[in-house]
């Protein structure tokens, strides 16, 4: 049995297998296998032991793609980042290595410290993936045993989900390379326009309770890009077509997630966090993902943490743009450059102005 962080590298080609192992054996044990049938035998044997695989696509006896279909079925590659190692540029290739759940691709040749970065970045991802699940497993079984009130029960397990919830977000900032105030102030921004909103517009029935629950939702609103890959995450020049659908997708991925992993069981919280995790991207003209929402078909609490995720991202720096200053960053989405919203959410915008401004100078 192999020691504990070992890499397995499934390549048929020696000098490759060389030079990946070379990359990553001052700090893992590293597995070979030069084909696919080999690399299932060893992962099999070594599986407890395996923080990462390295997969050829090309291969004699079974290729790449026949062994994710394998790790497909005995639901094993949900479980181990898989990284697909290539030599072509293949729009097609990479598209199925997704769809089957690899989480990167390596391309030839190899540059080493881009190569070591990228895998210790999503072993790191799946450890803290597995300690989560581990936490939420041991909680909701706890909790199960307890014969309490449900409104004492739903309580708790909100305070517990709400730690683990930021814990999620963490992981999300640290990927993307944001400076780990983001979540906190999409969540006073929440607030801060919410209550606006319940002074202005009874109609959207909100309260100090639900906007309590908004508040603590609107932290979910980007989860779904922990399975964006780094190289589509982290990009700093325009996506292409097919890398926009990827992105795109974080926000069906992370609704899928919260229904999935997350196991809330206040119906009120869950409807909030899937709400906001999946509509937040969906635009007031109709014309946003996924679901093509329009109007008050999207719910007010999408619709409140998206104007907060705007202007958040307008204001700071990220990998693609410098930051906007604040004023021109506050007419831009009045002005629809960024975005459609409901005159009602710009009203409200317009009258928290100031408090949107003093809330970035607290929370930089």
């Amino acid at each position: 049995m192999m020691k504990k962080n070992t890499i397995l590298i499934v390549e048929d080609v020696l000098i490759n297998r060389m030079m990946l192992a070379e990359i990553f054996n001052d700090e893992y044990e590293i597995l070979e296998a030069e084909n696919g049938e080999e690399g299932l035998k060893l992962l099999t044997e070594n599986f407890s032991s395996i923080v990462a695989v390295l997969l050829d696509i090309v291969m004699p006896v079974m290729d790449g793609f026949q062994v994710l279909e394998e790790l497909n079925r005995q639901n094993l590659i949900s479980k181990v980042p898989i990284i697909m190692i290539t030599g072509e540029n293949s729009v097609e290739y990479e598209r199925r290595g997704y769809e089957y759940g690899v989480v990167d691709y390596i391309h030839k040749p190899y540059y080493a410290p881009v190569v070591k970065q990228m895998i210790k970045n999503n072993i790191n991802l799946y450890a803290y993936k597995a300690d989560l699940e581990s936490l939420v497993k041991i909680q909701t079984a706890e909790l199960q045993e307890q014969n309490k009130l449900l409104k004492e029960q739903a309580e708790k397990l909100r305070k517990t989900n709400d730690v683990m919830i930021d814990a999620m977000s963490n992981v999300v900032e640290f990927r993307n390379m944001e400076s780990g105030q983001h979540v906190k102030r999409i969540r006073v921004f929440t607030k801060a326009l919410a209550e606006e909103i319940m002074k202005r517009f009874p109609e959207y029935e909100l309260t100090p309770h639900k906007i309590e629950i908004i508040n603590q939702a609107a932290a979910m609103h980007d989860i779904g890009k922990i399975t964006v890959p780094d190289n589509i995450l982290l990009k700093p020049g325009r996506l292409t077509a097919e890398e926009f659908e990827v992105m795109k997708a974080h926000t069906s991925r992370g609704s899928e997630m919260i229904a999935t992993f997350v196991h809330l069981e206040d119906e009120e919280y869950y409807n909030y966090c899937y709400d906001i995790c999946r509509h937040h991207h969906e635009r007031f003209d109709g014309r946003g993902y996924p679901d093509g929402l329009k109007g008050d078909e999207i719910g007010i609490a999408p619709q409140i943490v998206s104007v907060a995720d705007v202007f958040d991202a307008l204001v700071t720096e990220r990998v693609y743009k410098k930051a906007f200053d604040r004023e021109t960053a506050y007419h831009m989405i009045l002005n629809g450059e960024c975005g459609c919203f409901s005159p009602k959410l710009l009203e409200a915008f317009e009258a928290v102005k100031e408090e949107f401004y003093r809330l970035i100078d607290h929370h930089k």
